[in-house]
């Protein structure tokens, strides 16, 4: 508190990085908990048993059942189940292009901020330790009250630097978290893209089942 007092310029702004960092981590993690939290094989399990039945309406109402991006990528391959395996794929491709950006969207972001922190911090340490000297060189001081300038200076200095480095490593071990489970995500998806397909191409073919 006597280092922001003293020079709060450089510590509040880190302060506000900080609170976009935990924005920003808080929003993409509930992002990722609330969209995808439907199991992608049991999901796939029910509209595999509708499919062969031949209940395809059945099975789109099925995914109308949630907003959710796996429920949207199996229904863009079922609405277009009674055309070819081109139709087929390019309807599930186009919708995985709509889907997949926002699985990633913002999380690179975090390395952005670790390294705006971490700059920020710093200069907040050299233009500290420049106005400590400068304080220090001024005529008229004893010693005593020299050495303690200059440690309170370095003090207050340092603290940049701590919280800069501080914010940059929360920003790096999120990313690194939301990151790997965004990488679970797209592969979910890819692989209920292709279970879609192939269910729906041999189940069009002569004899498919």
């Amino acid at each position: 508190m006597e280092a922001f007092k003293e020079n709060p310029t450089f510590l509040s702004m880190n302060l506000v990085v900080s609170a976009l960092v935990i924005a920003l981590i808080v929003e993409r993690t509930a992002f990722q908990l609330s969209k995808y939290r439907v199991n992608s094989k049991e999901f796939f399990a029910q509209i595999k048993k509708l499919v062969v039945a031949g209940n395809i309406d059945r099975a789109i109402k099925l995914c109308d059942a949630g907003d959710y991006p796996t429920l949207q990528l199996v229904k863009a391959g079922l609405t277009h189940a009674n055309k070819g395996p081109d139709e087929i794929d390019a309807a599930m491709s186009e919708k995985m292009g709509e889907l997949r950006p926002a699985v990633e969207k913002r999380i690179g972001s975090l390395w952005s901020l670790a390294n705006i922190a971490t700059l920020i911090g710093l200069l907040g340490t050299v233009l500290g330790l420049i106005h400590t000297f400068g304080a220090v060189s001024a005529p008229g001081l004893s010693a005593a009250d020299r050495q303690r300038i200059l440690a309170n200076g370095i003090a207050e200095a340092m603290y940049n630097t701590a919280l800069g480095l501080g914010i940059a490593v929360v920003c790096m071990v999120a990313h690194l978290i939301l990151h790997q489970r965004a990488k679970t995500i797209q592969h979910d998806l890819d692989a209920t893209q292709e279970r879609v397909f192939n269910l729906l191409t041999i189940q069009t073919r002569p004899g498919g089942y």
